[in-house]
């Protein structure tokens, strides 16, 4: 596709049908209009909540106002995001926002005025039967004590809300809808666009003068606005830096930490055994060089094909019947919901101007997951949809299994469900494999799996850490410090063998997730118990699998180690990523054997 389409030329099978959270703009409207009364009603309670019984009702109209919030929320967001530059849905999706803080206004001085009451009362509210249904809520609430503040300070929070927005929204506008890349030369000679959706396809183009091309078009870009982005980087450390000091949480770190109820370690471990195993990466390294044939290796070679004339197309369609094959392991009930996904449009599937860029799994309790990706018929794609599917139907099988509190999962435990799904689709190609050439295209992406998903995400998170630790030490993060920052962990990270292009610097400055701060460390944590599941699920078979769905209807119904640990996981030890790191020493064996 030589020019990226206009939304309304997009084919309707390929876009998601948004019909099924509302069944038009008036109906969503009318459930606006009776959300605005209905947030009125919770201030009945105010000042009551005594008993159980008025405790009961209290959260039972908290969450009713939250899922008619949610449910609009999604709705306004989802259209946005198919074009960004929509003015329709930019109103739309700020009415929400707004509506979202008002909300959260509204039912703000539930959780301190619970808190208020006597320890003992609050411990035998966690035991009462009438409020069964919520005790897990209680015991949360309750190990937030230190961290909520007054009904006044809780209100007065909740109005900075919409402030608090702000650097994620801004960097959002200027990354999806304002930055515009030149055109580049492609190998041919022919002047082509270059676009966040396809800049990954020309770093994968086997001839290098368009991958430095590429390379260089998206960073000088990026370097333009670089003032820019820094300030709003900036102001989301800020942010940060604010609520972490009001809620009394001694870091920014731990208090990203807290929500999950996750030990600082497991964070620390994650980049001490990380930085362990960064001699592998360095190996993996010097063989991509090698099979390069290369004096020097540059950051534009690392999505370079290894494989010489090994081009592997896959349509989406292909893509569809290929992961529902490698994911029979997981037994008829789970392809039963994979199928009826496909069928019934939750997928917006292809690229198209103004979309959001990249890939995810976002919905609304009460119906069912939607999956946004730009696709592109190549392999990389495939393993994006299997990972998409399995956030979706984590979530779908959560919300089946469990009333609406205890279906919210935790984003620490996110990312399994979807890396899981991607060891499974890889077990299955490189068992089918026959030829040489593909084995060793396999084993080149599932090495790349493991240096951007565990070794990459670990780099960002320790970027993270680096910019607040700075930050929160009084230090300014100018663009020229971010930039010196972030080159000098690609340094170690990639290790002698990689020439590091100067150009890298900028990259902190496309990376939507730092704005949503501390995540990415579950990237690399999720794919580790996710090489643990897999294992198991391939070896043991139907009590696997078995322990894997209940995993799966888990929901947030218990603390998110706890729930790894009852599935057999436990990622407070360093041993599941040592694992992950064996499967990857063999993974580079492999290729090491196959290219003598």
């Amino acid at each position: 596709m030589s020019t990226v389409p206009k939304r309304s030329a997009v084919e309707q099978d390929h876009t998601w049908e948004l019909k099924d959270l509302f069944t038009s703009q008036q109906a969503w409207d009318a459930s606006y209009n009776e959300l605005k009364d209905l947030k009125k009603k919770p201030s009945e309670y105010e000042g009551k909540l005594d008993t159980p019984q008025i405790i009961k009702e209290v959260f039972v109209l908290e969450d009713d106002i939250s899922l008619k919030l949610e449910r609009l929320y999604v709705y306004a967001h989802l259209h946005h995001d198919e074009d960004t530059t929509n003015p329709t849905y930019q109103a739309l999706l700020q009415k929400a926002k707004k509506l979202s803080v008002e909300v959260s206004e509204a039912l703000s001085f539930i959780t301190p005025e619970i808190l208020s009451l006597p320890e003992t009362e609050l411990d035998a509210l966690i035991d009462n039967p009438v409020l069964a249904d919520y005790k897990f809520t209680l015991q949360e609430i309750k190990r937030e004590k230190a961290h909520v503040l007054s009904k006044a300070e809780e209100a007065l929070l909740a109005q900075v809300g919409n402030l608090s927005q702000a650097p994620q929204s801004i960097f959002g506008m200027i990354n999806n809808a304002d930055m515009k890349f030149p055109n580049i030369e492609d190998e041919n000679g022919k002047e082509v666009p270059l676009t966040h959706g396809s800049y990954i396809q020309y770093l994968e183009n086997p001839n290098r003068d368009v991958r430095r091309r590429a390379f260089k078009a998206v960073y000088e870009t990026y370097a333009k606005q670089k003032n820019t982005i820094a300030a709003t980087l900036s102001a989301n450390v800020n942010k940060n830096m604010f609520y972490s000091r009001v809620r009394k949480y001694p870091s920014v770190l731990e208090m990203y930490l807290q929500g999950d109820n996750i030990p600082q370690e497991v964070y620390t471990n994650l980049i001490d055994t990380i930085h362990e195993s960064l001699p592998l990466l360095h190996r993996y390294m010097n063989l991509r060089k090698k099979l390069l044939g290369v004096d020097e290796l540059h950051m534009y070679d690392l999505f370079a094909p290894l494989v010489e004339e090994y081009k592997w197309d896959i349509t989406y369609d292909e893509a569809k019947q290929t992961v529902l094959e490698g994911l029979k392991p997981l037994g008829e009930e789970y392809l039963q919901v994979l199928r009826k996904s496909f069928e019934d449009r939750w997928i917006d599937v292809y690229e198209n101007e103004g979309k959001r860029t990249g890939a995810y799994s976002w919905g609304a309790y009460g119906t069912h997951p939607y999956v946004l990706l730009n696709h592109k018929d190549n392999l990389n794609s495939m393993f994006t949809l299997a990972h998409e599917m399995g956030h979706a139907l984590h979530s779908y099988f959560s919300d089946e299994a469990l009333k609406y509190r205890d279906a919210q999962y935790t984003i620490f435990l996110a990312e399994v469900a979807s890396t899981t799904n991607e060891a499974l689709l890889m077990d299955y190609l490189l068992k089918k494999s026959t030829d040489p050439k593909q084995k060793l295209y396999l084993l080149t992406y599932y090495a790349d799996q493991f240096r951007t998903t565990i070794f990459r995400q670990t780099m960002f998170a320790e970027f993270e850490k680096i910019v607040h630790e700075r930050a929160e030490a009084g230090e300014s993060l100018t663009p020229q410090e971010l930039s010196s920052i972030y080159y000098d962990l690609n340094v170690k990270y990639h290790g002698n063998e990689m020439n590091v292009d100067q150009d890298i610097e900028m990259e902190w400055a496309r990376i939507p997730h730092f704005y949503t701060s501390f995540y990415v460390y579950k990237y690399a944590t999720g794919f580790s118990a996710a090489t643990s599941f897999s294992k198991k699920i391939l070896e043991e078979g139907k009590p696997a699998v078995d322990s894997y769905l209940g995993f799966l209807k888990s929901g947030g119904s218990d603390f998110s180690i706890n729930i790894l640990s009852k599935a057999g996981v436990d990622m407070s030890s360093p041993e599941p990523i040592r694992e992950a790191m064996s499967v990857f020493e063999d993974v580079i064996k492999q290729m090491e054997e196959l290219t003598k």
